[in-house]
């Protein structure tokens, strides 16, 4: 990767918070709190697991390359991070087994949640979606129809028919049928040290070349407590949830969508691509040719980041003035 010279505006800030009763990290580059003279907020929601460190290299490049202009902000999956020792992993346990805020569903109203509590009303929002967070955005979009969304943008869409992907077969049965089998390993990896959950971890990622390591640590603390086996739970509801794709809500909101698919991806099969590029032909549908992988956050980041400051600089100066 690139030499990027050290600012003191790429240091992001992490607050940790309870939305919709959930304990929720929020990575921040750029203003911390907004207020109604922000026009653009950029926000990330993330795949599965919902962890906000992985964007780091993602949201930094954002942030820099728009000149510091705009608040980049990602905003985790309720219970997919580690809660600072002040705080449980729930605010209150009968309210979040009630709203079932670590499935499918709450983890979409958790979103809109944020929104109503961080973001006012009049700001408009930039949305990047990353796998699973492309399905939330849509649904977000179709629950909340008011929301102020000048763009979003779909990387590596995961918008229908999951389970019938070749890694959705594969990992079908283990997220539905066998779960809590592998509860136990991750509890065993949970009680190692960080040292030995650090080494393990760049093993594992061994055979990435250029590895951005930013994401070591962010996988460390996934591996601690209880945030596997939520991201995990999330999964196994995406398995059985997420089939058709919702073509009314594309359709009305098509002209704000660009969507780019993977030509290798074993979660979004090339086929994907084919079928909404022929249902919608006048829509922003791209197909990579970089070879970039599903996980992208893993070693092209910084890659991608650029990629999306392309397509979008001239609407973005567009709606600004």
């Amino acid at each position: 990767m690139e030499d990027m010279v050290t600012d003191s505006r790429d240091d992001p800030q992490t607050d940790f918070i309870y939305c919709f009763g959930a304990n929720t990290e929020v990575l921040k580059f750029g203003s911390c709190q907004l207020h109604s003279g922000h026009k653009i907020l950029f926000l990330i929601i993330p795949g599965n697991p919902g962890v906000v460190g992985f964007y780091r290299t993602f949201m930094q490049t954002l942030h820099r390359m728009f000149g510091y202009r705009h608040p980049v902000w990602a905003v985790s999956h309720a219970g997919h991070c580690v809660p600072p020792d002040s705080m449980d992993m729930v605010e209150d346990a009968s309210l979040a087994a009630e709203g079932d805020v670590f499935g499918l569903n709450g983890q979409i109203e958790h979103k809109l949640a944020f929104l109503r509590k961080y973001v006012p009303r009049e700001t408009g929002l930039i949305l990047i979606g990353h796998s699973i967070g492309c399905y939330i955005i849509l649904e977000m979009i179709r629950r909340d129809p008011e929301l102020k969304v000048l763009k979003a943008v779909m990387l590596f869409p995961t918008i229908e028919r999951m389970a019938q992907t070749p890694q959705g077969k594969v990992m079908t049965p283990v997220l539905c049928q066998m779960r809590y089998v592998a509860y136990l390993p991750l509890f065993l990896l949970s009680l190692l040290p960080d040292r030995l959950k650090t080494s393990l971890i760049k093993l594992v990622f061994g055979g990435i070349h250029s590895l951005d390591l930013s994401v070591v640590q962010p996988t460390v603390g996934l591996l601690s407590g209880d945030c596997a086996a939520n991201a995990m739970y999330m999964g196994g509801q995406e398995m059985k949830k997420v089939l058709e794709r919702d073509n009314i809500t594309i359709r009305k909101n098509l002209e704000k969508l660009i969507f780019y698919y993977g030509a290798t991806d074993h979660w979004c099969p090339i086929q994907y691509y084919l079928d909404i590029k022929k249902d919608f032909p006048h829509g922003d549908i791209r197909l990579c040719e970089n070879g970039f992988r599903h996980a992208f956050v893993l070693d092209t980041g910084r890659e991608v980041a650029k990629m999306v400051v392309e397509w979008i600089s001239g609407d973005l100066t567009t709606q600004v003035l």
